[in-house]
């Protein structure tokens, strides 16, 4: 990966960060590599169990960078979205930690986690009507399943941006904390995540994101057909023990 996305492991959670302070983390080439890059190794480790997704010097990301774009660059990745995360989400569960600007493409990466923990003076926003674009990495399809009807067509038309105290009062941020704490508190709420056992983890990320285009006479069964393995695995059977024994769990499926 190049100095353009930087990833470290925090015990079980893997934290990814957009390392172009200088452009405002702007997304090109580069940075759609490397995030996607850092997902796949996150999805496919057996140690991995959450992810935090931020942006360095103080801001989460300014969107497309429209220099990379005029010179043909695209942050997308084929068949997977904008850098490989908004068309298909990670398994993993996944809590954006936003300071400062979220916009555009930015924004839509945002929409591709599934917390967020914001900075008071983080912005979230999808200008792109202003340019005469498209919020199409997902924010005109997402956002008004994450928030109200009327105030996502808000943010989509106007292209202005929700501070971080109106994001959290439409439901869109989990925690707005000080200035600076947002990483501090995104690791803290991943490694809740990550000490659950993964199997129920993934299963209940698959469902809360696929059920709502379940057809209705199907819902039941489909989650059926998910859940059954979490129920007669052998993590299962470790949970309940160790809440009888009254002791940390230890889990052994992935």
């Amino acid at each position: 990966m190049s100095d353009e996305v930087l990833v470290e492991r925090r015990g079980a959670v893997q934290v990814i960060t957009i390392n172009r302070p200088e452009a405002r983390n702007a997304l090109d080439a580069g940075v759609a590599r490397g995030v996607a890059a850092a997902v796949d190794e996150m999805d496919a480790s057996d140690d991995l169990r959450a992810g935090v997704l931020t942006g360095a010097g103080g801001f989460f990301s300014a969107g497309m960078d429209l220099k990379a774009f005029l010179r043909g660059e695209s942050p997308a990745i084929a068949g997977r979205g904008l850098c490989g995360i908004t068309v298909t989400p990670p398994r993993t569960p996944m809590v954006a930690a936003v300071e400062g600007p979220a916009l555009a493409g930015g924004f839509e990466l945002v929409l591709a986690c599934d917390l967020v923990v914001a900075g008071r003076s983080a912005r979230f926003g999808v200008p792109e009507v202003k340019r005469s674009l498209v919020a199409a990495g997902g924010g005109a399809i997402l956002l008004s399943r994450r928030i109200p009807r009327a105030v996502a067509l808000e943010m989509l038309l106007t292209g202005d941006p929700l501070d971080a105290e109106r994001a959290a009062a439409v439901g869109l941020v989990n925690r707005v904390v000080d200035d600076g704490a947002a990483l501090d508190t995104a690791l803290e709420v991943a490694a809740v995540i990550a000490a659950n056992g993964p199997l129920a983890v993934a299963a209940t990320k698959r469902i809360a994101l696929e059920a709502p285009s379940w057809p209705a006479d199907d819902v039941w069964a489909r989650q059926e057909e998910i859940i059954r393995p979490v129920f007669d695995s052998e993590d299962a059977r470790e949970g309940s023990t160790a809440f009888a024994e009254k002791r940390p769990p230890v889990w052994r499926c992935r």
